[in-house]
Order: C-alpha cells, then sequence, then structure tokens
C-alpha cells in the first residue's frame, strides 16, 4: 500500500500510474464543477486535496497559495499546478493542470461554435442563480478553515485586516501582497535587519514587463501563430481578476488590433465568468472566433503555458522560504494578505449572488451543509444548479 507521505520517485512504477490516475480524476472533477472564480476554486481545493484526500497539509496549501498570488497567471490553476508537481512530480504537474482547465476549455469551445452559429450567448443565468448562493457558502468555509492557520498571530492579523480595508479602497492587488509581506517579515525580524537585501528578488513584480511590452499600431489579420503569441504575452504579465483580463483584451484586441468588436469582447468575458473551471478559458472562446478549432487551441495552450514554467521555476523555492526566517515571515504576510483578498472577494461575491429570499435561503442551508455535516461542495453544487432550474420555472429570475 502507498504511503501518503511517499515522493513520486519512491514508488513503484504501478503506484506511479495510480497516483496520476487519481491526479486526473480529482482534477477532472474539479474542473468540471468549479464555479464561481478562483476563490470558490481554491476553497474546492481545500475541500478536496486536504480535507479528504489529506494530500498535503493546510500550511502547505497556504505556502503554495501565497508563492501563486506572487507570480503572473491564473491563481487557482497554477494551484492545481503545484499540487499535481508535488504529488506527482513533472507527469503530476501536466496532468494535473490539464486536467483542471480541460473541462472548462471544451464546453466554453463548444458554447464558442453556438455563439459564431447564432451571434447569441446560449441563456444560463437560471443555472448560476443557485449555484452562486452555494459557492458563498463555500468560500466562507474555506476562508475560515484556511484564516485558522494563516492568520497564526498578531502581526498576520493586523495585516489580513488591513489588507481587507485597503481591498475595499481599490488598492492594487499585488502592491497588497507586497506590503503585507513586507511589514509582517520586518515586525518579526527587525532585529536582524542587515540581512533585509537577500528578499530584494522576491519583492520584484513580473508585471513591469507589461509596461515595456509594445504592439505594432497595425497587424495583419489573425493567423495561428499570431493567436498564440498574444495569449503567451497575456498568460507571462497578467495579475489579478478576470476584470483585469478584460482590460488588456479590450486594449490588444478591440483597439490596437480590431480583431473583435467590444461587444465580442463582453460576450467571452461573460462566457468565461458563468462557466466552471479557470476564467481564463475566455481565451479559447475568443481563439475559436478569430480562428476555429486551431484558434481555440492556440489561445488556450499560449495563455496557460506561462503557468506550468513558472511552477516549475518557483515550487522548489517554496519550502526553502520556510527555511529563512526573513522569507519566512515574508511568506506568512503574503498568506495574511491573501486571506484579506478573499475575505473582500467575499463580501463581493455575496453582494451579486445573496439576491432575494431564495438564494439567503440557500446559502443558509448550504452553510449548514458544509459547516456541520461535512457535505461534499460537488453535491451542493449539483443541487444548487437544480434549484436554480426550478426557481426559473416558478419564480421571474
Amino acid at each position: 500500500m502507498e504511503n501518503r507521505d511517499s515522493t513520486y520517485s519512491e514508488l513503484s512504477p504501478t503506484q506511479q500510474r495510480q497516483r496520476l490516475k487519481e491526479l486526473a480524476i480529482v482534477f477532472l472533477k474539479l474542473g468540471a464543477i468549479a464555479f464561481g472564480g478562483p476563490a470558490a476554486h481554491i476553497s474546492m481545493m481545500d475541500e478536496e486535496i486536504v480535507e479528504r484526500r489529506q494530500w498535503i497539509s493546510r500550511e502547505k496549501l497556504l505556502d503554495l497559495l501565497g508563492i501563486t498570488n506572487l507570480i503572473p497567471g491564473p491563481n487557482s490553476t497554477e494551484l492545481a499546478i503545484h499540487i499535481g508537481y508535488e504529488r506527482g512530480g513533472l507527469w503530476g504537474l501536466a496532468i494535473a493542470g490539464c486536467c483542471f482547465i480541460l473541462p472548462a476549455m471544451l464546453i466554453v469551445w463548444g458554447l464558442a461554435a453556438v455563439y459564431v452559429q447564432t451571434q447569441a450567448i446560449p441563456q444560463v443565468g437560471w443555472l448560476l442563480y443557485g449555484i452562486k448562493a452555494v459557492i458563498v457558502a463555500i468560500v466562507v468555509q474555506a476562508l475560515w478553515k484556511l484564516g485558522q492557520k494563516a492568520l497564526k498571530d498578531t502581526p498576520t492579523i493586523v495585516a489580513a485586516i488591513a489588507v481587507t480595508i485597503a481591498s475595499f479602497l481599490g488598492i492594487n492587488e499585488i502592491l497588497l501582497l507586497l506590503l503585507g509581506g513586507i511589514a509582517v517579515m520586518l515586525f518579526k525580524n527587525w532585529k536582524r535587519r542587515r540581512n533585509l537585501g537577500n528578499m530584494g528578488a522576491w519583492m520584484v513584480p513580473m508585471s513591469a514587463i507589461a509596461q515595456v511590452t509594445t504592439v505594432p499600431s497595425a497587424t495583419p489579420a489573425p493567423t495561428g501563430l499570431s493567436i498564440f503569441l498574444f495569449f503567451l504575452k497575456i498568460g507571462c504579465v497578467l495579475y489579478g481578476s478576470g476584470y483585469v483580463l478584460l482590460a488588456f483584451l479590450q486594449t490588444g484586441l478591440v483597439d490596437q488590433r480590431q480583431w473583435l468588436t467590444s461587444q465580442q469582447l463582453l460576450d467571452a468575458i461573460a462566457i468565461g465568468q458563468f462557466t466552471p473551471g479557470p476564467v481564463f478559458t475566455t481565451a479559447t472562446f475568443i481563439g475559436y472566433l478569430l480562428g476555429g478549432n486551431s484558434g481555440a487551441i492556440a489561445a488556450t495552450v499560449g495563455i496557460f503555458l506561462p503557468a506550468f514554467v513558472l511552477v516549475v521555476l518557483v515550487n522548489p523555492w517554496v519550502p526553502k522560504l520556510r527555511q529563512s526566517s526573513w522569507a519566512s515571515g515574508f511568506l506568512d504576510g503574503v498568506n495574511a494578505a491573501s486571506m484579506g483578498l478573499m475575505a473582500s472577494v467575499t463580501y463581493v461575491l455575496a453582494r451579486t449572488a445573496l439576491v432575494d429570499w431564495v438564494t439567503i435561503a440557500v446559502a443558509i442551508l448550504s452553510a449548514i451543509a458544509v459547516f456541520r455535516f461535512k457535505i461534499n461542495s460537488a453535491w451542493l453544487v449539483f443541487v444548487g444548479g437544480m434549484i436554480g432550474f426550478l426557481a426559473k420555472q416558478l419564480l421571474p429570475v
């Protein structure tokens, strides 16, 4: 029988295949039911990976989350890739990441084909009506559990509260993460300031690349290669939410290249928002509009490829960071700041999801189900979708 704590290289070939198969099954399931954006995705990974399967500790999950917040790309996808790397090396990295992306990619690809034929987005608002209320409860549960580990002392608690307040004031997310990390690091290590210079390399956000990247004023019609390169650049430099992605795409595809209209772009973002899995699969939709099937593949590979490369580069540093008191303090601060950002996202999600007595009741019952009875989130998402369907039949949703 396989030891849960065994590294992938220590396993027999049969055990290695079994571990990779488990990774594929888990992340295919998560990719198919993970509605609600990165906060909800992280919540479901915590439940599935830490609670049910105990593949990694919650402390480890928090450290991986802290690192993903400091690099560009889709955070929840990068977290899935990190977990795959921890469990199965390079094969696990590829399988976990691809399986998490694949369901959303296929759904968005199919919707893009329908959109090209009808020039209209399929109406599935009734589905999200019930699911979003469930997601609120799932995210609150994860925030509670992760917060118990991340907010371990007074400095981290203060940092989380400060970041939550600053987030509501509209201050940049990456700046808040860096400031939270620096503040906690300095507070915990103030007697050893002379060593501070060793941390400089970890405090330079890669989004600066975006400031020096230029695009020609006139561009030819899109090709598979040009679609791939455009989305590869976005995957290398993009931090933040789907709204940040919208800004990048508006500038690059509508204003500069005129490859899309503003309405097509808004429809693409909407598709990415109401399908499960990573919001970055918006790229699949746009790629299909620009270049058919080959364009869909080129755009998807382009926007997600940097995430796989970055995880390979930064993952080995995670345990090393914990060995340094300065780096460990910085990571504690980043983890606390992440909880602050997650709290603000939860508030916004609740305001948009809990719109009437039905959704409020669904959220309360879902909270009871996850906190008291430990019901699996997959079942709750399914029930939420069914409630949305019934509400559509009975109420003006």
